[in-house]
């Protein structure tokens, strides 16, 4: 295979500037954010590189899609994707009421930006690779402010772009398109196979004004006389504030290749669409005061290549409820099926999109997010290793940020022991249970905790506490796996005196909480904390039979805490002090749990 890096010669004044790492994650979407910040935690030394000024992929402010996962908008209760993406959120809601994207956007160059191991190159488009055989050895990024080339090698590339850039660069086997019914035998795939796709949007902000707010659109755009001329248009126009997902195209075209063709359609749609609400459609007086605020000029795409793993997950993975041997991430939202007209499938009678039921969650397997012809290769999002039915639900966000803490995670595992990702299947329990001690959330799996933990005499000053060490740390259907506290509560261990590393809280961040309050959604104003997480709490130890302080925390944000312990003690104790707010069925522990160390 000839490397598609041999041709690049860096001009005059343009200098090759080279980053030996472990892991290269290529995207810095949710998926990518997660997955590096994964593969740095466990001792990896990362290079993030993305093409866009800002982290977030489509939920930054170029594009301005809010995060949607397993829970389904809290329509499938306790089932909001956990980990790095819940921290995230959590950091957004203390540090962004206001629901401004760019402090969204500044909360994830933050985290990555202030992450030891991560060198963070934005800015930064894959543009080649060179191949070792089967392996990619390094790729190369052109870096648009510094005008500079950036090549990185590394023992393991994972491929975060959405657009699975690095398959046409690497050869590695990747589809387009959607399969025919037959192949993996998917009632909701077409009888004959297609190069067709779901489409990309522009989205809109509008604002209320005091006083009424004229609109002329120009003269390039498109005009709806008709509501019936529009998706939906006959049932009146809701969310003005945010735009529509309907204002689609791509899915006859090339959704990369014809990029910049169908933004300039799309914005003529959009402001065809902006005209009709103010000027045209019998409701109009409802938009008087409103204006066009903002207006998406990067198409948010959801469809385009998509790997080939060692396991293709497809419709039928997903209705069986995913239950895989492998499983290192989950999903849950149903099988939205964009039609590939999209905007246009309204004059066709066809509906925009159809929710083909799902069950959630669903396991997606380990196997899903390897390359299984080149063998340093992962990939995580909408790229993954999934049909075209499948992947119209694993393409969220949500599902994307949990399948890249999974392979930054097994990235970094893979680079430590000196072993290709697909060796990692094989110590799969390994995997699995980091990933659970990260407070990833793995359907059927439960977390393993130690001897001492589970030989430790548990106290409470009230109620029944062995929910805390029972491996599941969240309600799942009816059964809560928690102890439930109100402010003055305690929960403690006793044990024979042994050296303790550190102690690890799970605590209650609400997941039956609608997630539209944790990230940018019009139906509320401003963003707050979960009631119920705790805010302030302690930690005592025990030494020579006397309880004694080990640390106080005030002003807490995480959901995952961690509080070093370094010295022999025989007991520990969490007291709650405090919530965020009101919380009258009390605050939920859901993990509480001692490593010793290791001599």
């Amino acid at each position: 295979m000839a490397d598609s890096v041999s041709n690049i010669q860096a001009p005059s004044g343009q200098p090759f500037i080279d980053h030996a790492v472990d892991v290269c994650v290529v995207g810095g979407g949710m998926a990518g954010v997660s997955a590096a910040l994964a593969a740095a935690r466990h001792g990896a030394k990362v290079v993030l590189m993305q093409d866009r000024p800002v982290l977030g992929g489509n939920s930054s402010g170029e594009t301005r899609i809010h995060v949607c996962g397993a829970d389904r908008h809290n329509s499938i209760k306790h089932m909001r994707e956990t980990g790095i993406l819940e921290e995230l959120r959590l950091e957004n809601l203390r540090r962004n009421p206001q629901r401004s994207y760019s402090l969204w956007e500044l909360v994830l160059y933050e985290k990555v930006h202030c992450q030891p191991n991560i060198t963070l190159l934005l800015n930064c488009s894959c543009l080649a690779a060179e191949m070792d055989g089967p392996s990619v050895r390094r790729v190369t990024g052109w870096q648009l402010t510094t005008q500079s080339y950036h090549r990185v090698s590394a023992a393991v590339f994972i491929d975060c772009s959405g657009d699975g850039i690095l398959a046409p660069l690497t050869g590695a086997p990747a589809r387009r398109g959607r399969e025919g019914r037959d192949e993996f035998g998917e009632s909701i795939a077409p009888a004959a196979a297609d190069e067709r796709t779901m489409g990309m949007t522009c989205l809109f902000h509008a604002r209320r004004h005091a006083t009424g707010q004229p609109f002329e659109p120009p003269l390039w755009a498109h005009r709806y006389d008709r509501c019936e001329d529009l998706p939906y248009g006959r049932g009146g126009h809701q969310w003005i504030e945010m735009g529509y997902w309907w204002i689609e195209l791509g899915g006859e075209y090339d959704s990369i290749a014809d990029t910049e063709v169908l933004r300039d359609e799309l914005l003529k749609i959009t402001l065809g669409v902006w005209d009709h609400i103010k000027n045209r459609c019998p409701d109009r007086a409802r938009a008087d005061c409103w204006a066009l605020d903002w207006l998406g000029y990067l198409p948010a795409k959801r469809e385009s290549r998509r790997y080939v793993g060692e396991h293709v997950l497809c419709q039928k993975d997903l209705e069986s409820g995913g239950k895989f041997e492998d499983v290192v991430a989950y999903g849950g939202w149903s099988m939205d099926d964009h039609h590939p007209a999209g905007f246009r499938a309204a004059g066709r009678g066809e509906p925009a999109t159809v929710f083909h039921p799902c069950p959630s969650p669903y396991g997606i397997p380990y196997r899903a997010l390897y390359s299984r012809a080149i063998d340093n290769l992962m990939f995580a999002g909408r790229c993954a290793s999934c049909t075209h039915a499948a992947m119209s639900s694993t393409r969220v966000m949500g599902t994307g940020a949990s399948m890249g803490q999974a392979a930054g995670t097994a990235a970094a595992m893979a680079a430590a022991r000196g072993v290709r990702p697909l060796a990692i299947g094989a110590c799969i329990r390994d995997l699995q249970q980091t990933l659970l001690r990260d407070d990833a959330y793995l359907p059927w799996v439960r977390q393993e905790l130690s001897a001492a933990v589970m030989g430790a005499r548990l106290t409470t000053s009230q109620g029944d506490g062995e929910g805390v060490r029972d491996g599941i740390n969240r309600q799942v259907g009816e059964d809560l796996h928690c102890w439930t506290s109100r402010p003055g509560d305690w929960i403690a261990y006793e044990f024979a005196a042994c050296a303790v590393s550190e102690t690890t809280l799970i605590l209650d961040s609400d997941l039956a909480r609608d997630p539209q309050m944790t990230h940018h959604h019009p139906s509320v104003e401003y963003l707050s904390m979960p009631p119920v997480l705790p805010r302030r709490f302690r930690l005592e130890m025990k030494v020579e039979g006397q309880w004694h302080p080990l640390a106080a925390v005030s002003d807490n944000a995480d959901r995952l805490v961690r509080i070093a312990v370094a010295r022999t003690v025989e007991g520990l104790r969490y007291t709650l002090d405090e919530t965020w707010g009101q919380a009258p069925g009390g605050s939920r522990l859901y993990a509480f749990y001692f490593d010793c160390l290791r001599h």
